[in-house]
C-alpha cells in the first residue's frame, strides 16, 4: 500500500508541504494543575543527563487502529530512554515507557519528570510509580503544547522522517517502523541540532568521558 504524498495546495493553489497527520495550534494559556507545578517553565537547557525526563503520547494510523507511542526523552541529550506502545491509550502505556527508562538508566539521583496533564500522567497508578521510582513530576498549564515543545518535537520529526503520513497495514508493521527510527536511527544515528549537529547516544558519551577525564 502507497503513502499518500506528503503535500497538498493552500487556499492560493499553491503547493506546500504537509508534516505527520497534521497537529492542532499550540495555545499559550491554560490553566496549571492544581496540585502538580509546571516546574520545567519551559527550561529545555539542562547540564547533566537523568536531571529532567520529558515524556508524551502519540499515535500512528493502521489499517487495525490506532498505534499509541509513548516516550520517555533526557533532556541533555534529547535521547529516548524509555517507550511503549500499545492499542490502547491507558496509564499501562506510560507506566511500561517510564519503567523502561528507569531500568535503563538506574538513576542514583532524583529526577525530574515533564508531561501534560493526560490521565495517563495524573492517575493514581503513575503517581504511585513515579513516588517509588524517586522521580518527582511537573506539568504543563492544560492545553498548552509549547510547555512540553521537546516532545512534541521529537513526535514531529518521527511523523516527518519516518511515516511520512503512511498508514500501515498493521499494529506490528507501525510498531516495528516505529523501533527502527528510535532504537536504529534516532537515538545512535541523527544529527541533532540542539547537540551541535551530534547524534544523543554520541553527545551523551562525551559528557561521560569528559566526566571520566576531570
Amino acid at each position: 500500500m502507497r503513502s499518500r504524498p506528503c503535500t497538498t495546495l493552500d487556499e492560493a493553489g499553491h503547493i506546500r508541504a504537509e508534516r505527520g497527520y497534521g497537529k492542532p495550534k499550540g495555545l499559550y494559556g491554560g490553566k496549571p494543575h492544581l496540585v502538580i507545578p509546571n516546574t520545567l517553565d519551559r527550561e529545555f537547557e539542562v547540564d547533566r543527563p537523568n536531571q529532567w525526563w520529558v515524556s508524551d503520547i502519540t499515535y500512528i494510523k493502521t489499517y487495525e487502529g490506532f498505534l499509541f507511542v509513548a516516550v520517555v526523552m533526557d533532556l541533555y541529550a534529547r535521547n529516548i530512554v524509555g517507550w511503549s506502545m500499545s492499542s490502547r491509550m491507558t496509564d499501562d502505556l506510560v507506566l511500561s515507557a517510564l519503567a523502561m527508562a528507569y531500568w535503563r538508566r538506574k538513576p542514583t539521583d532524583k529526577v525530574m519528570l515533564h508531561s501534560d496533564q493526560g490521565s495517563q500522567y495524573t492517575s493514581r497508578d503513575c503517581q504511585k510509580l513515579l513516588k517509588t521510582l524517586n522521580i518527582e513530576p511537573g506539568m504543563s498549564r492544560r492545553g498548552n503544547c509549547w510547555d512540553n515543545a521537546v516532545a512534541e518535537s521529537f513526535f514531529s520529526n518521527l511523523k516527518k522522517e519516518k511515516i511520512r503520513r503512511k498508514i500501515y497495514k498493521t499494529r506490528d508493521e507501525a510498531r516495528a517502523a516505529v523501533f527502527n527510527y528510535i532504537e536504529m536511527f534516532y537515538n545512535p544515528k541523527r544529527r541533532h541540532t540542539h547537540n551541535d549537529r551530534v547524534p544523543p547516544t554520541v553527545y551523551e558519551q562525551q559528557y561521560f568521558l569528559k566526566k571520566e577525564s576531570v
